[in-house]
């Protein structure tokens, strides 16, 4: 797999040499100024756009977003989907063959060899066409400063951007909460858990109201325990991650205090059967099927939760509730009552470096009008009287029972979009869940870990993965068997130990090399 990255970075270096100049910089062709009253491109560009397929909701050439989309922008507009399963694979194939790039690569996750690519010359800056993108300029320059993350956290190394920024998903991708079941605690006058102590006792009540229950019912083991992270140390995670506070980069696993703090909440959890004792491994049918009947009453999940659970358990129970509430936090002085953020889009267009100005100028000009108030309200709504009605005041998708917006008409699946208006998000889930959103964002840590969005060189992420296969093997596995207590809390001296004599201190200094880069 080296060898094979090096072979196509190789070329991508050669074509970046001789066609291009690297970066876009020197790129030749004729640039068209004239572009038909009302449309983007001049009637004779023609632009060749690659976009993943979802396997949820896979393309559809007839969806109507091409229609709307091909109708603002003139020119012709030819499409090409590939399965998402089949991308990581495309992708550097599409990588090695320079004189066959597409103008746009519309992205449902930023490659792995992204930046390396972008680096050589196979990909062109945003920054370096903003004669052609005034409506991406204007619209990030009206964008209040503590949303500028959303564009800051797509830059290079070189302070430069080449993937295009999402904005407006933040309200509905990865958004997570802690959730609880509000009609319960309602009917017997508790109070949602300000602490971990406080949860703790909540939990013990619950249990003895429900004895068949696991008041903290929680899944995913590890993966929510980072979630809940902010709780014990803001964003605190059990693995590699940014210390924002302390301005450092740390491994949670070696923060002895911290760690065992939260090794022993849960440790006394299990023990006294307040959480599943298989939460590190729980199933979801399982999971679910304790959550939906009454045997489970807290958890730390995805907000989409709220309308799943609280639609299929009202139709034997209406008063059934799930709701978000405050994260409880430590009475170490240091948690905070968040949990971690997460909830950032993963999606984004690339512009390739065909060597053509001609066509790297219509290709920006494709991207700017995703950006503007027009692409905006037209890739997020669509047509009055096609995709959405007019009900009580308010915009309605045209759905029939079962249907979604993606599979229907193309809205918001892979490459469609860039900038959304946020109505549409809390108009494609029922009021109840809607009105927890600007809660659960202000209930949650304001900046995104690093180890998120950035990326390492070919060779740094090739030394990652070496170090993290060392150390999950080591971490996860004797963290679970502190919770479920295979191993005795007496030994946590000695983990600390054996974490001392893994690479830990050479995993850190990768990670804080590629962060100083971008920062």
């Amino acid at each position: 797999m080296k060898r094979l990255t090096a072979l196509i970075l190789a070329a991508i270096m050669l074509f970046a040499l001789c066609a291009c100049g690297g970066n876009g910089g020197t790129a030749s062709g004729d640039v068209s100024y004239d572009i038909p009253e009302g449309k983007q491109l001049p009637d004779d560009a023609v632009l060749n756009i690659t976009v993943g397929s979802h396997g949820s909701w896979p393309y559809d050439e007839n969806w109507k977003i091409w229609e709307y989309i091909r109708e603002a922008m003139g020119g012709t507009l030819n499409y090409n989907a590939i399965p998402g399963s089949d991308f990581a694979t495309k992708f550097p194939l599409i990588m090695a063959s320079p004189d066959e790039f597409p103008d746009v690569i519309g992205f449902q996750n930023k490659p792995t060899g992204f930046a390396d690519f972008a680096q050589q010359g196979a990909f062109v800056a945003l920054d370096d066409y903003e004669e052609f993108l005034p409506d991406y300029n204007e619209f990030w320059n009206s964008v209040p400063e503590d949303e500028q993350w959303m564009r800051d956290t797509r830059r290079d190394s070189d302070g430069k951007i080449y993937y295009a920024p999402i904005y407006g998903m933040e309200r509905a991708t990865n958004l997570r909460s802690w959730l609880y079941r509000k009609d319960i605690f309602d009917k017997h006058g508790l109070n949602t858990p300000e602490t971990i102590d406080d949860l703790y006792n909540v939990s013990k009540k619950l249990k003895e109201l429900y004895p068949d229950s696991y008041p903290l019912c929680m899944r995913s083991g590890l993966g929510n325990m980072n979630v809940i992270g902010s709780s014990f140390k803001p964003n605190f995670h059990f693995n590699a991650y940014y210390d924002f506070e302390n301005e450092k980069w740390s491994y949670g696993a070696t923060e002895s205090e911290i760690m065992l703090e939260m090794v022993e909440f849960f440790r006394k959890m299990v023990d006294e059967k307040l959480i599943p004792v298989d939460f590190m491994t729980i199933n979801s049918s399982t999971w679910e099927e304790l959550v939906s009947t009454d045997r489970g009453f807290m958890m730390p999940e995805y907000q989409v939760r709220i309308d799943f659970f609280n639609s299929i358990a009202r139709a034997k129970n209406p008063d059934y509730t799930m709701a978000a509430m405050v994260p409880p936090k430590s009475t170490n002085g240091i948690g905070i009552a968040k949990v971690n953020k997460y909830n950032n889009d993963p999606m984004g267009f690339g512009v390739l470096n065909t060597g053509d100005k001609g066509r790297i100028a219509n290709a920006m000009r494709y991207v700017n009008w995703f950006y503007s108030d027009e692409g905006a309200e037209t890739i997020s709504w669509g047509k009055e009287g096609e995709t959405y009605e007019v009900v009580d005041g308010k915009r309605k998708f045209i759905l029939s029972d079962g249907e979604e917006v993606s599979s229907k008409y193309g809205i918001k699946s892979i490459g469609t979009y860039l900038r959304v208006d946020p109505a549409v998000i809390d108009a494609a889930i029922s009021e109840e869940q809607a009105a927890t959103t600007d809660f659960i964002l202000e209930n949650t840590y304001p900046k995104l870990d690093p180890t998120i969005y950035m990326e390492l060189s070919a060779e740094d992420s090739a030394l990652v993965a070496d170090y993290e296969t060392s150390l999950k093997t080591v971490v996860e596995e004797n963290l679970q068997k502190f919770i479920i207590g295979q191993r005795p809390i007496s030994e946590w001296d000695a983990f600390q130990k054996e974490l001392s004599e893994l690479p830990v201190s050479e995993l850190l200094s990768i990670y804080e090399k590629a962060y100083n880069a971008i920062k």
